[in-house]
């Protein structure tokens, strides 16, 4: 796991990326942060990918094929398809087939867990819409996410793309475990800082590292080069998940209900902090509101409050940066070019969006 403690980025967004070593490397353009500007290198690639996504997506099953008609409709940032792509392109020049097969596998897998993750939290809604499950039910929306899991793997090997689908397997395991731990840990209210940055390796950056992963080994046999896009999308995906986890404390529009991690008793970096710096007495007492099955608004308030007094929420952030920071040094061994330009950032942009 990548040291999260070390020095944070300024974050703004410049024409170099620091390296390792704190010196600077040049890029052929400025660095992008909108995710319009940061896609332009694979534009035609997204294309390639949207063939394959939507060809895996269809069914002659009439329920089925409206139900994944819905699914594409919304469409998304689609911002695993677009780092797969982006790390082809920044370590081999250009995409191939098995680089726009690797998206479309990844955009699959993503969905099917985003489906099955809302049975499983029984929400009716994401991202603003009505869920799968609010519409046709648990039952078929179960049902969908195994199906998208099928036809992700049907899609590699049909092409002996073994190595794509390795990387892909491994993290739907990793993010099954990470899941079933930080369930078990909220159980019991005993989430520590390494724990959780355990949970959230699992349960987030091990789908990021996939996606970054998967670009590499689609265009290089250059192992020492596939393992450093690896650690930069682990890296990233805990900068990432921790950007995430500040939306709980924030009136911002997150995409999802503000306290909804508290409501499920989880135990995010910000809480953690708070309650390791509090005094005996204030932590029980914040303990005792978190256990509780059902938070009104005041409790939501009472303990945003705490965490930011303790402060939760200026620790976690810091970590946030230093791994942003840590994940662009890592780029520094790619060759300059505009997909390494957009990667880098991608990371400012994790870190930055509003939901």
């Amino acid at each position: 796991m990548p040291d999260a403690s070390s020095a944070a980025t300024n974050g703004r967004a410049s024409a170099d990326a620091s390296s390792a070593d704190g010196e600077s490397f040049p890029l052929d353009r400025p660095v992008p942060t909108t995710l319009d500007d940061i896609r332009v290198p694979v534009e035609d690639d997204l294309d390639a990918f949207r063939s394959y996504f939507r060809e895996a997506m269809r069914s002659d099953h009439m329920l089925l094929d409206k139900v994944t008609q819905y699914v594409l409709w919304q469409k998304g940032k689609r911002i695993r398809p677009i780092l797969v792509l982006l790390s082809a392109q920044a370590c081999g020049g250009a995409a191939t087939d098995q680089t726009h097969r690797a998206a479309a596998l990844v955009e699959l897998l993503h969905t099917a867990t985003l489906v099955h993750d809302d049975v499983v939290d029984d929400a009716e809604e994401r991202r603003g819409v009505f869920s799968i499950n609010a519409l046709w039910k648990n039952k078929i929306a179960v049902l969908l996410g195994d199906f998208l899991l099928s036809r992700g793997l049907l899609l590699s090997l049909d092409h002996d793309d073994y190595s794509v689908l390795h990387t892909l397997s491994d993290a739907v395991r990793r993010m099954s475990e990470g899941e079933l731990l930080q369930i078990e840990k909220s159980r019991l209210l005993d989430i520590d800082e390494e724990t959780y940055f355990r949970i959230i390796s699992d349960k987030t950056a091990s789908l990021i590292s996939a996606c970054t992963k998967s670009g590499a080994v689609s265009v290089t046999d250059d192992e020492a080069l596939i393992e450093r896009m690896d650690e930069f999308g682990e890296t990233l995906g805990l900068a990432f998940q921790i950007r995430d986890d500040l939306f709980d404390f924030s009136a911002e529009d997150a995409g999802k209900p503000i306290g909804i991690d508290l409501q499920e008793k989880k135990m995010t970096l910000p809480l953690i902090v708070a309650l390791r710096e509090a005094g005996r007495r204030e932590k029980k007492r914040i303990l005792a509101i978190v256990d509780q099955d059902e938070k009104d608004r005041d409790d939501l308030r009472t303990i945003a409050d705490f965490v930011d007094e303790y402060g939760g929420i200026e620790h976690a952030r810091r970590k946030m940066e230093s791994l942003a920071a840590d994940a662009r040094s890592l780029l520094s061994a790619l060759p300059p070019s505009e997909a390494r330009a957009s990667l880098a950032g991608l990371t400012e942009f994790a870190i930055q969006r509003s939901r």
